[in-house]
């Protein structure tokens, strides 16, 4: 029984493409969560200790197919896609202000950043990096936003409590008070 849940939990998330919830897969096999998070361990050392062309990755409480990064040059070619555009100092400082502190506003972005940040907010939501989830309860209803699994597997994290501690970041950073321009980001480069 246990080969026959990891090939049809395989074969769903090769099917989808996208992260698909552990509930969900509970749910569709009729068995707990526990059993679908032994099965995607199973597959991932399977995929990892084979060395094949793909991974499973552990989003939060989902789990997606994606290709292993050392044959990343080969599929960009294969389909003839460019590598990403790296993000830019801003982008970054703003990404950094919603992994920590979300879910957050523009205005609270702007106001510790010091400038306007519409832009790189509205960047940061169609690399899907960042997302609204909401409007805060005071006048004006301004939209909040929180980072997507598309962030945590830009960056490799499983969940945002693999970020660094905040107290661990250099006195020069984000969160020391210092000017714009000048602030330092723990994230690495997308």
């Amino acid at each position: 029984m246990e080969h026959e849940i990891d090939a049809i939990i395989e074969s769903i998330l090769f099917a989808s493409g996208d992260p698909v919830p552990a509930a969900r897969l509970a749910a569709l096999l009729d068995v707990s969560e526990d059993e679908v998070y032994a099965s995607a361990q199973r597959l991932a050392d399977a995929y990892s200790y084979e060395r094949r062309g793909f991974r499973l990755l552990h989003l939060e409480k989902a789990f997606q197919l994606c290709s292993a990064p050392e044959y990343g040059e080969y599929v960009r070619r294969a389909l003839e896609t460019r590598k990403p555009s790296k993000l830019s100092a801003s982008a970054m400082e703003v990404l950094t202000l919603v992994a920590y502190f979300q879910p957050v506003t523009r205005t609270y972005i702007e106001q510790i950043r010091g400038v306007d940040s519409s832009y790189t907010v509205g960047l940061l939501v169609e690399k899907e990096l960042i997302e609204p989830c909401g409007r805060l309860d005071v006048p004006g209803r301004p939209v909040i936003y929180r980072t997507t699994p598309g962030f945590l597997r830009a960056f490799g994290l499983t969940s945002l409590d693999e970020l660094p501690p905040q107290d661990s970041l250099p006195e020069s950073s984000l969160f020391s008070g210092t000017e714009p321009g000048e602030m330092q980001l723990v994230l690495p480069d997308v």
